[in-house]
């Protein structure tokens, strides 16, 4: 049977790379807390209801109940839905973490 053969360099590499991937997940939901938080302009918390984010907003759904995955955020984020609008200052880095994170502090990953 084949098996892969690395460098030690290449080895060790790929090593630290797949260690920090969750340290480098947790900063990217830690980003998308931020910009639900206050970064965002308008804040998501300021409408939207967030248990992780202690966000009590009233004029968005709640999204505990809703549950979205980060797709269908990110969709809304880009392009706005009802009464909100689209954020164009936000990167695609920006609402993807947004969307991450809103998914993962939901249970609405899928």
């Amino acid at each position: 049977m084949p098996y892969l053969s690395l460098n030690p360099i290449a080895g060790v590499a790929l090593l630290a790379a797949l260690a920090a991937y969750p340290a480098l997940a947790q900063n990217r939901l830690e980003a998308g807390r931020q910009l639900f938080n206050q970064a965002a302009v308008p804040a998501c918390a300021l409408c939207h209801t967030l248990k992780d984010a202690n966000a009590a907003g009233e004029i968005g759904p709640n999204l505990d109940e809703l549950k979205p995955d980060a797709s269908r955020v990110e969709k809304a984020v880009r392009n706005g839905i009802g009464q909100m609008p689209p954020f164009k200052d936000l990167s695609d880095a920006q609402i993807k973490a947004l969307g991450e994170y809103v998914a993962a502090a939901t249970s609405g990953a899928k």
